[in-house]
């Protein structure tokens, strides 16, 4: 599934032997990790045409080419998110109220304050995670109190993490949740005396079974909605995005995406893990999309790499913040599940949080090792937030990577005092990570558990953070911004195979990449969160474009 590529230098000195299509020259232009920066790059074709002086890309230049000069504008390789929920995200983007880059509460307030106004009444206004009190100058949550002010005429449904939620009275009565509805399992509905429900709940199940009685938009709202959240990310220099499957993740839920990708209007290139529905399902899930489907189908837009983040519910530790047994009969589970996808040859992108987890499942997966070799599968952890130097060995012999997401910036404190402040002040150990070899993709875990923002998640990668008020990792475990963004790039794009041909600027490579507002090298540390992209550039097209850029929109987008 590799494509190899020319040499650099075999590729940039010389004129082309074809005319670029867009030429972006004088600027500061970011090759890769180990690659240098050049002044400028040409594209032709979907492709990186050629990379290096102002002079070297003009020479490329036809008389129907495009010329823009930068400015000094900073030029970085299209971000690739390696774990973004964006499938499921994308059926309720629009309609969802969103706190994420809202800088203090009373902001957020107004946020729903507005729709209540511009909205029907009854209608359910809802903020469903990617936000947290740090972020806020006041530094908490709203009260029950203020959600009940702002719209007292809308059930108001607002999500904290996967920690609690809280609902107004509309939302209570739109629900029918009152002193006679149980509590389901895994959740609970909090109770004052009296035994009344007080508008805090906490467990997935009990969000569930709250948000089953919204509403569900139709096929084309579902579309529309999808599409949103793909411009959204655009926005940020985001040029593709990894999802990893999850819980509920059925084959109809797909679908919207799907009708985008059949209607050439995906603007982000999209690769999919699939995974089993529900517990006791496992084996019978992954046989039908092992009968049915091939790792790879799809196109460089839409594309199937494997199963994740999902293989055997037991060995899943949600959050990681509890202690979690994988049981025998999970692992075996997992093993024959495991034992299935690679004999396949398919990827294997597996969440596991806490050290025991993952202790557990390399076990299992250096059991299959022994009788079907992993090494080329890409088979990945998700998170492996708290993994031990002893295990990142046993995952660096099997040839595995792993996905680094940044939730522990909103969850630095309850880490600390789940797996102790030491294990805390280094997870993840990023430095260890790389020099072990382990191939690293970085990503937020959106959009429940953190902003989809990558600006957020790269400022973590290089100064560990947090916005919960915990310490910040330890300097030793973390990147440098070059390194920082290889992981975000080329880093990312490994787990679908596509490392020698996206997240670099070499020439041959997909011309996908970002031109940024700042210089993301040199802004202050605290800047890194704020960037933006001002021109973002998928497959040679300019499918975000502001200010001095807007004139490069790609008219068919």
């Amino acid at each position: 599934m590799e494509t190899a590529m020319p040499p650099l230098a075999e590729r940039v000195g010389g004129r082309a032997t074809r005319s670029a299509e867009l030429v972006l020259t004088g600027g500061e232009v970011f090759v890769g990790l180990g690659l240098g920066r050049e002044r400028a790059v040409a594209i032709a074709d979907g492709r990186v045409l050629a990379v290096g002086s102002d002079e070297q890309c003009r020479s490329t230049a036809g008389p129907g080419t495009v010329v823009v000069d930068l400015q000094g504008r900073t030029v970085v390789p299209g971000l690739i998110d390696s774990h973004v929920h964006v499938v499921r995200a994308g059926l309720t983007w629009s309609w969802e109220l969103r706190w994420d880059e809202v800088p203090s509460l009373r902001e957020g307030l107004d946020v729903i304050a507005r729709a209540a106004r511009q909205r029907p009444r009854g209608e359910w206004l809802a903020v469903v995670g990617g936000w947290h009190p740090g972020q806020f100058v006041e530094h908490r949550e709203p009260t029950l109190a203020e959600l009940e002010e702002v719209a007292p005429d809308h059930p108001v449904y607002v999500q904290l993490l996967y920690e609690r939620a809280l609902l107004n009275r509309a939302a209570m009565r739109a629900c029918g949740l009152d002193a006679g509805t149980p509590d389901p399992a895994g959740g609970r509905f909090l109770r004052d005396e009296q035994g009344a429900p007080t508008g805090v709940v906490t467990g997935v199940p009990a969000f569930n079974a709250v948000l089953s009685a919204v509403p569900a938009p139709d096929r084309a709202a579902a579309v529309a909605s999808t599409r949103q959240l793909a411009e959204h990310l655009l926005a940020f220099g985001l040029t593709g995005v990894v999802d990893p499957g999850g819980f509920g993740m059925d084959a109809d839920t797909y679908a919207p995406l799907f009708e985008l990708w059949r209607g050439h209007a995906l603007p982000l290139r999209t690769r999919l893990y699939v995974c089993p529905t529900a517990p006791g399902q496992e084996e019978a899930d992954v046989d039908g999309w092992l009968r049915h489907q091939a790792s790879g189908f799809g196109d460089p837009w839409l594309r199937l790499t494997g199963i994740g983040e999902i293989a055997a519910f037991g060995c899943h530790d949600m959050e990681g913040l509890a202690p979690h047994e994988v049981t025998p009969e999970s692992a075996a589970v997992l093993e024959r599940v495991g034992e299935r996808i690679a004999a396949r040859g398919w990827p294997l992108h597996l969440h596991a949080i806490r050290d025991e987890t993952i202790d557990a499942v390399l076990d299992v997966w250096e059991r299959i090792d022994a009788h079907t070799p992993l090494a080329g599968l890409r088979w990945s952890l998700a998170h492996a937030d708290a993994i031990s130097s002893r295990n990142l060995g046993r995952l660096e012999a099997l040839g595995a990577g792993i996905g680094v997401q940044d939730r522990l910036v909103y969850r630095g404190g309850d880490s600390a005092a789940a797996w102790g402040a030491e294990v805390a002040a280094t997870a993840p150990p990023l430095r260890r990570m790389r020099d072990a070899g382990i191939p690293v993709g970085a990503g937020t875990d959106a959009t429940r558990v953190a902003s989809p923002n990558p600006w957020v998640s790269l400022w973590w990668l290089v100064t560990g953070g947090t916005l919960d008020g915990s310490p910040p990792r330890d300097p030793g475990e973390r990147l440098t911004r070059e390194e920082a963004l290889h992981c975000y790039t080329a880093g990312s794009a490994w787990f679908s195979f596509e490392e020698h041909e996206r997240g670099t600027l070499r020439p041959g490579a997909r011309a996908d990449l970002a031109v940024l507002d700042d210089d993301y090298f040199t802004v202050p540390e605290a800047r890194i969160r704020e960037l933006r992209a001002e021109l973002t550039v998928v497959d040679g097209r300019a499918l975000h474009a502001e200010g001095a850029f807007a004139h490069l929109a790609d008219p068919s987008a």
